[in-house]
């Protein structure tokens, strides 16, 4: 995978830059793991806009995507690496030896007709998902769970990883991409490697059309609002006014909003570098 610079042919290729497809080897999904998608447009049951700037958007087919990783000790083998238009990371069709398919995101580095295994005795292997109590230290990993069977949660955007530092009594402790270090159970489940696509955030898009696919309307500032609308707005011409804040008046640029008393500090044993 590489980064590709459009030449300047019109307006809206003149900035474009964009990750080259050459690590995806199908363009139609498994029919058995896709169903449609419906998008709500920001509104809520009612009809009322709950959520601003989200409308319109290119249709999508939404993937089911194994989280779990729970099929023991049966190899599968990697049939195609596809896109997916719901996430920034790849996906892989993965067909197990008792026939059954599934999707699983792509690690970098995982190539079509490579076995992957999962459960314990699994070799730390890129693609292979071990419990946390198996994985070697200094292992990258990701797709991590933070309860036992819940499914992965952490660590699962493009080119996102974490590392194994060590562990104490039950828990092993984890260097997340923030530079967090946080306690996990050790009965819990990762997978090796770095997620794929780690260019993604590289790409420009080039023009305001392609945020218009991706669903996302025109977000405008608080400063060129009325003061009714906005605790930032108002002042004679282009004044900027006040401290940076949201609609409902918390504070933006190192205000602290996660609550003092929330059950999952006990966890944290670093808290991320500002």
């Amino acid at each position: 995978m590489a980064l590709k610079k459009i030449k300047p042919t019109t307006p809206g290729q003149r900035h474009k830059i964009i990750v080259t497809n050459d690590d995806i080897t199908s363009s139609k999904p498994e029919k058995s793991l896709v169903c449609g998608y419906g998008k709500s447009g920001g509104r809520n049951n009612q009809g009322k806009m709950t959520m601003r700037y989200i409308g319109g958007g290119h249709k999508r087919l939404y993937r089911f995507v194994d989280f779990k990783r729970d099929k023991d000790g049966i190899p599968a083998v990697v049939k195609t690496i596809e896109y997916d238009p719901n996430r920034s990371s790849r996906i892989a069709l993965v067909y197990y030896a008792d026939g059954e398919k599934r999707y699983i995101l792509a690690p970098q580095g995982l190539k079509v007709g490579q076995t992957i295994m999962s459960g314990k005795g699994a070799a730390p292997e890129v693609g292979n998902t071990l419990l946390l109590a198996e994985v070697p230290f200094g292992t990258l990993i990701h797709n991590i769970e933070l309860r036992p069977g819940q499914g992965a949660k952490m660590v699962r955007s493009a080119g996102a990883y974490a590392q194994l530092m060590s562990r104490d009594d039950k828990y092993a402790i984890i260097k997340m991409p923030s530079g967090e270090m946080r306690m996990i159970l050790q009965a819990c489940r990762a997978t090796v490697g770095i997620v794929s696509n780690p260019e993604h955030n590289l790409e420009v898009g080039g023009k305001a059309g392609r945020n218009r696919w991706l669903g996302r309307r025109p977000r405008n500032r608080g400063v060129v609002m009325n003061p009714v609308d906005h605790p930032m707005g108002g002042g004679e011409g282009r004044q900027s006014g006040g401290h940076p804040r949201s609609r409902k008046g918390i504070p933006a640029k190192g205000y602290k909003t996660r609550a003092p008393k929330k059950q999952s500090s006990k966890y944290i044993v670093e808290r991320r570098k500002k």
